[in-house]
């Protein structure tokens, strides 16, 4: 594959540096909250997601048999990879458009808290992590490192973990309401059926 490493190396940054100042500017606006998880809960996700984005930044980071791609840089692997950061990535910004103010970067409930069913919430609960994860796999696959891969896994895993705990305060907070909406609504993949929910 010939081409400006800057260039194509730096696209995919200036990517998720666009993302990033969209999310910090938007979060500025967002309603009174009125409940809040611990500090546990809270780095029990960010600590693995921080070491999550370190495994993928690691080809930036330093080198070595870590950086060793799996598979040859390629147009094909390139493309197919900013395909999926970039539809990850304008996925999210559409959840996020459509959360308004009730987004939050920490699981919480806000004063007049909604729920939100429509856009992308019709074919995902959680369609911010879908992106994400889309956004990240795009990454991945363009970088084809160990690491990589490896910080995607744990960074999926944490967002797991953030959503269940989400999902607790919405079912508490919707009562009927929310069950209704998992029940008919799957996770993190669209048009797939979703688990049927475990007796309580």
């Amino acid at each position: 594959m010939h081409h400006d490493p800057f260039l194509y190396r730096h696209l995919i940054l200036w990517l998720w540096c666009a993302w990033a100042l969209y999310w910090f500017v938007t979060a500025l606006r967002t309603k009174r909250t009125v409940r809040r998880e611990s500090l546990g809960s809270r780095l029990a996700y960010v600590v693995p997601g921080i070491v999550g984005g370190l495994l993928i930044g690691w080809p930036a980071l330093g080198g070595g048999w870590l950086a060793e791609r799996f598979w040859p840089r390629s147009f094909t692997a390139y493309w197919i990879g900013l395909a999926l950061l970039c539809a990850g990535l304008a996925f999210a910004v559409w959840a996020r458009v459509e959360l308004g103010r009730n987004w939050s970067g920490s699981v919480t409930v806000k004063e007049g808290h909604e729920l939100i069913r429509s856009g992308p919430y019709a074919y995902v609960r959680h369609p911010i992590y879908t992106g994400l994860i889309a956004a990240l796999i795009g990454t991945a696959v363009i970088i084809g490192t160990l690491p990589a891969l490896v910080g995607v896994a744990i960074i999926v895993t944490a967002f797991v973990y953030k959503l269940r705990a989400e999902e607790k305060f919405m079912r508490e907070t919707f009562p009927g309401e929310y069950e209704r909406y998992r029940a008919a609504i799957p996770a993190l993949i669209p048009f797939t059926r979703p688990p049927r929910s475990a007796p309580r």
